[in-house]
C-alpha cells in the first residue's frame, strides 16, 4: 500500500512539473491566460505564403484574376509565393488581419484607421501615387435632372454613399456637406449603396438626389460609360486628402517587411500598376492619416456600429 501512495506522490510531482506556469484559474478550471510573447520573439514571423488583401471594390474573382501580373511581380520581387486575398468588405477585411489572415492589405485611409485603433501594430507603409502625389480627391455629384447645382441645394434631399468606411465615397462628401452648414438627418437624407458605383448610379438614376464617391472613379465610371455624362454632374470636389494605403503587420519578420516594402517602392512596371489605378507607390506613415482621424472625429463617425 506504501508503495503505490510513495509512485502517486512521484506521479503528481511530475505533473507539477511539466506545467509550472500554470496559474491558481487555470488549476481551479478556471479562465486560461496566454502570457504574452517575448518583445524579441515579437518581430519575426515568416510565413511560407504571404497573403496580400486587394481592395474589394469588384467581385473577388475579377480582382485575382486582374491583378494575377501584381502576384507574379511580387513573388519575384520578395522571394515568396504570394496568395490574393480579396474580402467581402472593408470591415472584413479589418478583422482579417486583425486575425492573422493576411498579412499585407491595401486599405482606404478610413479603413486604415480603424484598423490601427483595433490594432497598434499594423503599419501604413506606401501610398499610391496619383498626378505625381500619394493623395486623392472626392467628388459629389448629383442628376443632371435633379435640380441641385450646389451643395446648399441638398437640403431636404437623399444623398448616396458607399461603404460606411469609405473615405472618398463616405467620410470627404459628409465632410464637404457639413461645411456647406448641412448634417445628416437634420437637413438630408444619408444611405449607403455599398460601393462608390452603386451610390453614383443611385444618383443617375434618380433614387437619390446626389452621391459621393472618388474622382478618380467618377471619371473611370463616365469613361466606361457605367455613368452618362449627360445624366450627371460634378457639383463640388475636394481637396487633396492621402491616398489610399498598404499596410502590413508589425510581426512579420523585419527583413521580410523590408522587402515587401521595397517591392512596392520600386514597382514601376505599367501593366502591374494598371489595375491598381496607380502610378506607382510614395513612402507614408501613420502620422500622414491624422487629418483623416481628425475628421472623423468632427464628423461623429462610429465605425463600431454597423450601418
Amino acid at each position: 500500500m506504501s508503495r503505490k501512495v510513495a509512485l502517486l506522490g512521484v506521479g503528481l510531482l511530475l505533473i507539477a512539473s511539466t506545467f509550472p506556469a500554470c496559474d491558481r484559474n487555470e488549476r481551479d478550471g478556471g479562465p486560461r491566460t496566454a502570457s504574452p510573447p517575448a518583445p524579441e520573439a515579437r518581430a519575426s514571423r515568416n510565413p511560407e505564403t504571404l497573403k496580400v488583401a486587394l481592395l474589394p471594390d469588384e467581385s473577388p474573382a475579377s480582382i485575382i484574376k486582374k491583378n494575377d501580373k501584381l502576384k507574379a511581380y511580387l513573388e519575384s520581387a520578395i522571394g515568396k509565393p504570394i496568395e490574393l486575398v480579396v474580402t467581402t468588405d472593408y470591415s472584413s477585411m479589418i478583422e482579417a488581419m486583425r486575425r492573422g489572415q493576411i498579412d499585407v492589405g491595401y486599405f482606404g485611409p478610413l479603413s486604415y484607421v480603424l484598423l490601427k485603433q483595433k490594432m497598434p501594430g499594423a503599419i501604413a507603409f506606401a501610398a499610391k501615387l496619383e498626378g505625381g502625389a500619394p493623395t486623392y480627391k472626392a467628388v459629389v455629384i448629383a442628376g443632371a435632372d435633379s435640380g441641385v447645382s450646389t451643395l446648399r441645394d441638398l437640403k431636404g434631399k437623399i444623398v448616396a454613399f458607399g461603404d460606411p468606411a469609405s473615405t472618398s465615397s463616405h467620410l470627404i462628401p459628409k465632410h464637404m456637406l457639413r461645411e456647406a452648414g448641412l448634417t445628416p438627418g437634420d437637413d438630408y437624407r444619408d444611405v449607403f449603396a455599398g460601393a462608390h458605383d452603386a451610390a453614383a448610379i443611385a444618383a443617375q438614376n434618380g433614387n437619390a438626389q446626389a452621391a459621393g464617391l472618388s474622382l478618380f472613379l467618377f471619371t473611370t465610371l463616365v469613361e466606361q460609360g457605367t455613368l452618362k455624362a449627360d445624366k450627371v454632374k460634378v457639383i463640388a470636389e475636394s481637396r487633396p486628402y492621402p491616398n489610399y494605403p498598404w499596410v502590413l503587420t508589425d510581426d512579420l519578420d523585419p527583413k521580410l517587411q523590408e522587402s515587401i516594402k521595397s517591392a512596392f517602392y520600386d514597382l514601376k512596371d505599367k501593366d502591374v500598376l494598371k489595375p491598381l489605378k496607380a502610378e506607382g507607390f510614395a513612402p507614408m506613415k501613420d502620422a500622414d492619416y491624422d487629418e483623416i482621424r481628425s475628421m472623423a472625429k468632427l464628423l461623429g463617425v462610429d465605425l463600431e456600429k454597423p450601418r
